[in-house]
């Protein structure tokens, strides 16, 4: 392994990070379970990062796929006509309940945040954004700008004109204390402060995750973005749903993450589990925003036909055993028991929704974030073969969104390793 390792360093760029520090090569997987270069096997609760969201080696999406290859066609671009991507359209565009839906299939959940953002400032004649604070939408140049984390910003530089939002730091000294209906309310009140002395009229939209994946999980409390969306409404101002880690059920309240704030979206952007580990995003929107741009458009690997079968298979299997259900009934298993870890003094929080979780560590001795302390959780809980992933503003977040198809048994094995690895910690932090 240190051979391949130092191949990599040579000729991949120094920014591109590697977990672990002896990172591994994941050779081989069957259901919920990998198996790295060494013969080691491990319960995987990252799932590619939030991508393998049936496991791996599942049936119904690999013999929909050797179908497809089995034609000869693994390409033949949006020039033609493509059934499957027709077939998959129509049940995200009902799926949506979003009016007159249309969609859009893209490689990627940036290249749709690109997308929808595109729509979005091309219907409203403005390069005026509203983005919520530690967000992430992607790492090119137009979803940079509207990511609101420092460290994946890369630049400075950036085509759209963004201001930035509360609704995820209910922690920070200006809101610590305050309950939901306090906060909502606070929120507000800057959302239309920040109208009416930041911006210029007419605004192109908030862009807004859910639950913000790069960013610990972190989440806004139920019914903020419909508080939020009455103030756009008023001016015009589009809402565009980033669901690229939160959608087709992984929340467990709701197909797509925003259903808990009781709001339909202008535009929703999906990708990560929808392929299942192919590449496959998009975006469903109101048929008169999609079909807004007046120049021509392309997409040469997006809708692909192999990517499309895959998509076909995963999302009829996500229906078919109601994959929603098994998260909402999942979750509180792994949740309940991780949440008595607040009493340790290295852990912060504990929170999550459905099938995804997220606790935050801290030095035991001053409460501050502690990104080392995430890093001996990674390291511990890889010992005892279990696969996690962590980020958040400070990288101090564990996070664990594992595939949809997990049981209650992967469920209790993944809390319980969890809780050991976590204490261990705790006790080597305090000694």
């Amino acid at each position: 392994m240190s051979e391949l390792l130092a191949r990599h360093r040579a000729v991949m760029p120094s920014w591109l990070s590697l977990y672990y520090d002896a990172p591994i090569e994941i050779t081989g997987g069957k259901g919920v379970r990998v198996t790295d270069a060494d013969g080691n096997s491990y319960l995987d609760f990252f799932a590619g990062i939030v991508t393998n969201m049936l496991g791996y080696d599942v049936a119904e999406v690999r013999e929909a796929v050797e179908r497809q290859i089995a034609t000869g066609v693994a390409h033949t671009s949006t020039l033609y006509l493509l059934r499957g991507q027709v077939e998959l359209a129509e049940k995200i565009a009902r799926l949506s309940g979003i009016p007159d839906a249309k969609v859009f299939f893209t490689n990627s959940g940036t290249e749709a945040n690109e997308t929808a953002l595109l729509l979005a400032t091309q219907a409203r004649g403005t390069d005026q954004v509203l983005a919520m604070r530690n967000s992430y939408h992607g790492r090119s140049y137009g979803t940079i700008a509207v990511t609101g984390n420092r460290g994946w910003k890369n630049s400075s530089l950036s085509p759209l004109n963004v201001h930035y939002l509360h609704g995820t730091d209910r922690d920070t000294p200006a809101f610590r204390g305050m309950g939901d209906a306090e906060y909502i309310e606070a929120c507000v009140a800057d959302l239309r402060d920040v109208l009416a002395t930041a911006t210029a009229p007419d605004v192109a939209c908030l862009i807004a995750e859910p639950v913000q994946g790069v960013g610990g999980f972190a989440m806004a409390p139920d019914g903020l973005y419909a508080a939020y969306k009455e103030v756009l409404d008023e001016q015009g101002i589009l809402f565009i749903s980033d669901e690229v880690q939160t959608g087709w059920g992984r929340t467990g309240s709701s197909f797509w993450g925003i259903g808990d704030h009781g709001v339909v979206p202008d535009a929703i952007t999906f990708a990560k589990g929808l392929g299942n580990g192919f590449a496959v995003g998009g975006v469903v929107a109101r048929g008169d925003l999609m079909d807004g741009l007046t120049a021509n458009g392309v997409s040469t690997f997006g809708g692909n036909p192999v990517s499309m079968a895959a998509a076909n298979a995963t999302l009829d299997y996500v229906l078919d055993h109601d994959l929603q259900a098994a998260a909402a009934r999942l979750g509180p298993v792994v949740l309940d028991g991780l949440l008595p870890l607040t009493a340790l003094a290295s852990v912060g929080a504990v929170r999550g929704k459905g099938l995804m979780f997220a606790v935050e560590m801290a030095d035991p001795a001053t409460g501050a974030p502690s990104p080392a302390l995430a890093g001996a959780v990674l390291e511990a809980t890889r010992r005892r073969g279990l696969l996690i992933g962590k980020g958040g503003l400070r990288g101090n977040v564990l996070r664990m969104a594992p595939p949809l198809t997990i049981t209650e048994a992967d469920a209790r094995e993944a809390r319980d390793i969890l809780v050991d690895a976590i204490t261990e910690v705790d006790h080597d932090a305090a000694s």
